[in-house]
């Protein structure tokens, strides 16, 4: 019988993430271009370019996500969060025009996650990088897909190279369906079982409808 010493699992979805999950943690370390809207006594020492002992307001500097998120409040303005480039108006553009041309593992590689968590912070933006989000799922996704289901016993490195993260796991379900699919079609296995993702979505079922 085959064991793991971890088993994956998946990212939360949209804002909401999962702390169990290596792929949310990794997300929580993306960082963002900031700017301090307050002093920060006696901290002048994480900003390496700087010789203050304290950061003075209005410092512009690249904060981890999970600290963005935990110091950013919409009354009293401790940090504003500046767009990364990718998810500007230009860059907009650009993934309305074809999303398939674009490098999403070179520009994020957390794209979609990134831009579900960049929500969590008060930017009259916010509707545009969410439609154009949605918009770039839905424009790559058929293509991701069918490559999967195409590459069978191949190389897919150069395939999957310019997938973000999530799209990674996207084609891998894919890959693994197709070669348990013609593994039954040969022969070679007894049953098709369920994908993982199908059973875990299952598990989150159940759990919702319990007391």
């Amino acid at each position: 019988m085959e064991t793991h010493s971890y088993f994956p699992v998946p990212p939360g979805v949209g804002m909401e993430e999962n702390f169990l999950s290596l792929d949310d943690i990794l997300l929580s370390h993306e960082r963002l271009p900031s700017r301090t809207e307050c002093t920060f006594p006696r901290l002048g020492f994480l900003e390496k370019s700087s010789d203050s002992r304290d950061i003075q307001e209005g410092t512009k500097m690249e904060m981890p996500l999970f600290l963005a998120k935990g110091l950013y409040e919409r009354k009293r303005r401790v940090v504003s969060v500046e767009l990364p480039k990718v998810y500007k108006e230009g860059w907009r553009t650009v993934f309305n025009a074809d999303p398939t041309v674009v490098d999403l593992h070179k520009m994020g590689p957390y794209y979609y996650g990134l831009g579900s968590q960049l929500l969590h912070f008060d930017s009259p933006e916010n509707p545009e990088i969410a439609q154009a989000v949605l918009q770039t799922f839905i424009g790559r996704f058929r293509r991701t897909m069918d490559s999967s289901q195409n590459a069978y016993n191949e190389d897919t490195s150069a395939l999957v190279e310019r997938l973000d993260y999530l799209e990674r796991a996207l084609f891998r379900a894919g890959q693994s369906g197709l070669n348990s699919f013609q593994n039954w079609e040969r022969g070679r296995a007894s049953t098709i079982t369920a994908s993982s993702l199908v059973l875990n979505y299952r598990k989150r079922k159940i759990t919702d409808l319990q007391p």
